[in-house]
């Protein structure tokens, strides 16, 4: 008799990300790429390839630190301090997790009690939904519209109520490509300022935009105490197989 599972999981199916590309390799050696999933297209850095064997070869292979390792936190708190002249506490404002969608999913743990809400950008990345669910939460969709995947601003002003939590952000975002300007992000911040919303963003992608900075939601006026800013190695250095900290 098969294991009978959790009202939960039914109302889970396989991942929509995973089956694109579990069908691409299903195909043999026909020629083809596969867009199902974020792979960089070049090699992860020699320096880091060497860090990861020399970490091997000295034997550092136990438990860390459970919100990761001191030198970790320490090096994550001096990158963002030389991309966006803010250093945050190391031992008070860093944790590492096994990726972002784990960091993601802790973050709504954190910050969401059953029966709260949280908005949601649509299209968004597949674990978005499930995780607002998984935390107790309804989530409220607010739709990116073509051609430039903008929001209405009425439409997002109508998504917040006395019960909105939090809210999700991706910029650059996927599967859209989206890159949200200041202006959408300062008109998130003051709704989130007015209903007293934490932003929760997804910034793995933050390092590949093509016209001018990336712009975090949390240097905005108000925004520091108020973000939970997610970001890893995976896209930047082309290193989505490796869990480290």
């Amino acid at each position: 008799m098969p294991i009978r599972t959790s009202q939960k999981a039914a109302l889970f199916g396989e991942s929509v990300i995973r089956e694109m590309t579990r069908l691409f390799f299903a195909r043999g050696d026909k020629p083809g790429v596969n867009l199902a999933q974020g792979f960089p297209d070049f090699p992860a850095p020699f320096e880091m390839k060497e860090a990861a064997c020399r970490a091997i070869r000295d034997d550092i292979n136990q438990y860390a630190v459970t919100w990761g390792a001191r030198s970790l936190r320490h090096a994550i708190a001096d990158k963002t301090a030389h991309f966006y002249g803010d250093r945050p506490d190391p031992e008070r404002e860093i944790t590492v997790a096994c990726g972002a969608t784990e960091a993601m999913m802790a973050a709504l743990m954190a910050v969401v009690d059953p029966g709260d809400e949280v908005v949601v950008f649509e299209p968004f990345y597949e674990n978005y939904g499930p995780d607002a669910i998984l935390s107790g939460a309804l989530p409220r969709f607010v739709t990116l519209h073509e051609p430039d995947w903008s929001f209405d601003l009425a439409e997002l002003t109508a998504a917040f109520n006395n019960k909105t939590r939090a809210i999700i952000i991706n910029t650059p975002n996927n599967p859209t490509g989206k890159v949200f300007t200041r202006e959408e992000l300062t008109q998130i911040a003051d709704l989130c300022q007015k209903w007293d919303v934490t932003a929760i963003t997804d910034e793995i992608y933050e390092h590949m935009v093509y016209e001018g900075p990336h712009v975090r939601i949390a240097d905005l006026p108000g925004m520091r105490e108020r973000t939970i800013t997610i970001s890893g190695l995976s896209k930047t250095y082309s290193a989505t197989g490796w869990r480290i900290g």
